[in-house]
């Protein structure tokens, strides 16, 4: 009898485990999905713009129902038929960015931003959920899909842009797949762009642990051509005719360099394997931003072009926080400080058994004190997330902190790594 219920168990175990696998829900294909985000703080709308199919899944295989970071928000694919969820992925967005700024509390905007999930089998209803101030989660659109629906459109790869390997850690479906794609570059400077695609890729694998993994990574780089060269400087008034039409000055920040441009962006990556994207801009003005799982934008011809974007695909990819800090209340707003930041570099001690409390060695006082940093490989060190009190950090220093320190810390490195695991494992 035992061994008749260890076998029942075991073949129980064996039907869940299957009914989790790429292949009983998903072709292998991508089903993009057009979004129009809108509204103020008062109140936020999610409305369909197109549905897609692009010719192949460059995105994770495993761990599709579940999430290692929550996001600013969440794409959730249920089954149509069971309501269970067979895929989900979590988001940050410029749009709910912007609802953080003053000029949101007085005029309503639209920003664009799409997502792939796999193509699915059968008729699914794909949910998009916002993260509230308190941390909970907000349905903002449900949607059924039918994979059959004549009006998905089918993207081929007839319009693609030239693209070469920088680097083939495998095949797709095993791999995290990255982009690298030209911004203000005219059709004369695909050489220079070629040269710096491959320095972001060189950078990124000289820092750990992107180099000891580099074997569960791809990385492209698209030559998409600009009709003129550099990109946008509203402040000096230059705008620029480019391939996503990026700009400085990002909610009036001279620094900030983001496209709200998303659909054009897709658009010429449509026939190309990827999960990932890092734009490289054609300047010289200092800047950049990274949106995580939306895209990595930052300058090439600054003398901190390694640095930067380096520390922005911190964030487009891994997640990480800023972890530097402003004297007085700039940007104090962004995170409320009696919840805990979803992402994993930062926290508000309101629930740091969730953060890196397990990577404190014996005796570290919490919160630490940064003049005894020396004594401690990791503490908690107050100063993140651009507030000076309230938010801590792991480290004295990092590359989520300044452009003059040559590495992630010990905790960026683990978030980093166990990504790359969830992904790939």
């Amino acid at each position: 009898m035992k061994k008749q219920l260890l076998f029942i168990l075991l073949a129980l175990l064996s039907a869940n485990m299957f009914s989790q696998s790429f292949t009983d829900h998903f072709e292998d294909k991508t089903l993009r999905l057009d979004y129009i985000f809108s509204g103020n703080t008062e109140s936020q709308s999610v409305t369909v713009r197109d549905l897609k199919q692009l010719p192949q899944w460059a995105g994770r295989r495993v761990n599709l129902d579940s999430l290692l970071l929550n996001g600013n928000g969440q794409i959730v694919v249920h089954d149509a038929a069971t309501n269970d969820v067979i895929y989900r992925e979590a988001f940050s967005s410029l749009f709910q960015e912007w609802l953080t700024t003053p000029e949101a509390q007085s005029v309503p905007k639209a920003f664009e931003n799409t997502y792939l999930v796999p193509f699915p089998k059968n008729k699914v209803s794909v949910e998009v959920l916002f993260r509230k101030r308190d941390g909970q989660y907000e349905s903002k659109c449900r949607l059924e899909i039918d994979p059959r629906d004549i009006l998905i459109k089918k993207m081929d790869n007839k319009a693609t842009p030239p693209y070469t390997y920088l680097h083939k850690g495998g095949e797709v479906e095993k791999t995290i797949n990255v982009v690298i794609v030209a911004e203000g570059y005219t059709p004369s400077e695909m050489n220079k762009f070629k040269e710096h695609a491959r320095i972001t890729c060189e950078q990124i694998f000289a820092h750990e642990p992107f180099g000891e993994m580099k074997n569960r990574f791809n990385f492209v780089a698209v030559e998409t051509p600009s009709m003129e060269s550099g990109v946008g400087v509203p402040r000096n008034n230059e705008w620029k005719h480019t391939a996503f039409s990026s700009h400085f000055d990002t909610f009036y920040s001279e620094r900030y360099l983001t496209t709200s441009h998303l659909f054009d962006l897709h658009d010429a990556l449509a026939g190309i394997p990827y999960a990932h994207i890092i734009i490289l801009a054609n300047t010289s003005v200092y800047g950049g931003g990274g949106i995580f799982n939306a895209y990595t934008l930052t300058t090439t011809g600054h003398p901190n072009f390694e640095p930067v974007v380096v520390h922005e695909f911190g964030h487009s990819f891994a997640g990480l926080a800023d972890e530097y800090f402003y004297l007085g209340d700039i940007f104090d707003d962004t995170y409320p400080h009696d919840v805990e930041p979803w992402e994993p570099n930062i926290t508000t001690l309101t629930d740091f058994a969730s953060k890196w409390e397990k990577q404190l060695s014996a005796n570290t006082p919490v919160p630490t004190d940064i003049n005894s940093a020396h004594k401690h490989k990791v503490g908690v060190y107050e100063g993140a997330g651009y507030s000076a009190k309230g938010i801590y950090r792991p480290t004295p220093d990092c590359r989520m902190k300044t452009n003059a320190f040559p590495v992630f810390c010990p905790v960026c490195q683990r978030a980093i790594s166990d990504l790359v695991k969830f992904y790939t494992e």
